[in-house]
């Protein structure tokens, strides 16, 4: 049987590969941090979030994080803490958005980088590192303003203080380390728990007698465990004396969305996103966990060996990575998004067995099919638009003010390319065909869509449409809208349950006073207006976007609805 390399101890005479630090970091910033500043915040998230936090940075009230007027409940404060710290610190939306998701995943991969090498060897490290940043729902999420990747921070922190504790300890510190960075990840999305899943197959481990886990310690456990509510504290005490002391019924509402609804109701009884059990394993794994997921066929007979020989590393890293898929599999309310947290440990696990397989014919050969495969899809894919579907391609190109033959076309040239490397070199052609397709897309791609994605080329058209005493209404508002605007904007909530009634109290409004316009899309245009009289502004967020005035109506939705419910939103001016 294979004898398995011990974790390794470091102490202050052992040389830190700095090297190799540099080396990963520098890469990370520059999949990672390519396009930083070439375009706004894109739906559905990205806009809502920095409302919020240029809300809450202009406004000063930082316990209630609000969104166009209104509180939000939805998430946990300490993301739109940190993003409006960074939008203070810059100055500037559009170098400021993405900040908090780049410094936590280049974090991130350190964090994974060293706990590799302190469990296994410097080579490891490296290679633990890279392959995070090669997976692509790393990447994905770290290149975007989404909590998780904030998120996915906190609970590899937590991990890796578990691990310097569970397999090198004893060290409790770390241990407190791990609950602290818990309750961290609480506070910026509920789900920041997760790594604690880590103590399950560690308490298996010690019943069964593993080596290499530590053991005893006491009341030192539950004590190291209370670092979880510190954090916590730090929001929730204020929040909930400032509740009591409002007897704000919109800020009672708010504790008990963001205490129950949010968290416990939004797993056991989801409203939203629901899927199948299965749904992770057959529409998120397989792809999103590439290139981790094509080595499996290998990974699992080595992880098999691991096991049998009791090696707790293994044992650890793959039971949370079950635990995650298990914990959000169990919920109706499913989103791939979720299991980003368990992307770190898995590449963890799979990083030590790495190098073995990279030097197999069969695994070169695979990834090298990997990427031809990708190649021949793109390429058929381009063919396909260049010679079918004409009018729909017309019709796109139009929108969005680029080829979608163009931007397929080049996707597969850059996969062509890479085939060059052959099939003994497979690694090279996927990693480098992935870090082509980022670079790509961040430099030229994104900044070529960005005025369809964005909001700011609409509003810029709308408001210079408008007269300078003239008022702008929005029905169903997107909350780029609001982050893009200049200028006081009427709207009528968010989320409204009836559409029918926004619509008629926004008509209300419309026709209550002169000088009126309402910004309505083509779904809803119908409903209420004429076909031929309200002005065509702009395509954007998926719709054709029109003004209407108040002689626009065709009467369908005149009465019963109240201007007075309207919401005015003035914003930050820039």
């Amino acid at each position: 049987m294979r004898k398995l390399p011990a974790a390794v101890s470091l102490d202050a005479r052992d040389a830190y590969p700095i090297r190799d630090l540099c080396l990963l970091l520098l890469a990370g910033a520059l999949l990672i941090g390519a396009g930083l500043g070439l375009r706004d915040p894109w739906a559905p998230d990205e806009p809502r979030y920095v409302l919020i936090a240029r809300d809450m940075l202009a406004s000063g009230h930082w316990l209630f994080p609000s969104r166009g007027g209104e509180i939000y409940a939805d998430k946990p404060p300490l993301y739109f803490w940190m993003l409006a710290l960074a939008l203070g610190a810059t100055g500037s939306l559009r170098a400021a958005f993405l900040v908090p998701s780049l410094i936590a995943s280049l974090v991130t991969l350190g964090l994974v980088h060293d706990i590799a090498r302190r469990l296994w060897d410097a080579r490891t490290g490296l290679v633990a590192g890279l392959l995070l940043l090669l997976t692509i729902q790393f990447t994905q999420h770290a290149k975007a303003a989404h909590i998780d990747a904030t998120l996915c921070l906190w609970t590899t922190l937590s991990l890796y203080a578990l691990l310097r504790h569970l397999l090198l300890g004893p060290a409790w510190g770390w241990y407190a380390v791990a609950w602290l960075a818990a309750g961290l990840g609480i506070m910026t999305k509920g789900v920041g728990f997760l790594a604690l899943f880590a103590l399950i197959p560690y308490a298996f481990a010690r019943m069964r007698g593993w080596r290499g886990i530590v053991r005893g310690g006491g009341w030192r456990w539950i004590a190291g465990s209370a670092a979880l509510l510190l954090p916590i504290a730090e929001w929730l005490l204020p929040m909930l004396y400032a509740v009591h002391a409002s007897q704000s019924p919109e800020l009672t509402a708010y504790r008990d969305d963001i205490l129950l609804r949010q968290t416990v109701t939004r797993y056991a009884d989801a409203w939203g996103h629901l899927h199948p059990w299965w749904y992770f394993l057959v529409g998120v794994i397989p792809w999103f966990w590439l290139p981790i997921t094509t080595l499996l066929p290998w990974l699992v007979p080595a992880w098999w060996r691991d096991l049998r020989a009791r090696d707790a590393r293994t044992l650890l890293l793959l039971g949370v990575v079950v635990a995650i898929v298990v914990f959000f599999s169990v919920s109706a309310g499913k989103r791939g998004v979720y299991l980003l947290p368990a992307v770190p440990p898995l590449a963890l696990a799979a990083a030590p067995h790495v190098p073995a397989l990279l030097a197999r014919r069969a695994v070169q050969r695979t990834l090298f099919g990997l990427t031809a495969f990708v190649a021949a899809l793109l390429l058929g894919a381009a063919a396909y638009l260049r010679f079918g579907g004409q009018e729909r391609i017309a019709a796109l190109s139009v929108d969005y003010g680029l080829s979608p033959v163009l931007v397929v076309g080049v996707f597969a040239a850059i996969a062509t390319l890479w085939l060059s490397a052959g099939p003994r070199r497979g690694a090279l052609a996927l990693t480098g065909m992935l870090g082509s397709f980022w670079l790509a897309g961040s430099l030229w791609l994104y900044p070529a869509l960005n005025p369809v994605r964005s909001a700011a080329t609409l509003m810029r058209t709308v408001e210079g449409a408008l007269a300078p005493d003239e008022q702008l209404g929005i029905v169903r508002y997107r909350e780029q809208f609001l982050l893009q605007a200049t200028r006081p904007v009427t709207h009528f909530g968010y989320r409204r349950a009836d559409t029918d009634d926004e619509l008629r109290d926004a008509v209300a409004w419309l026709t209550a006073a002169p000088g009126r316009l309402l910004l309505v899309d083509d779904e809803r245009l119908h409903q209420c207006f004429r076909a031929d009289g309200p002005r065509l502004i702009a395509f954007a967020s998926d719709h054709q976007w029109y003004l209407a005035r108040a002689e626009d109506s065709n009467g369908t939705c005149s009465g019963g609805g109240s201007a007075y419910d309207a919401i005015i939103y003035v914003g930050s001016r820039r």
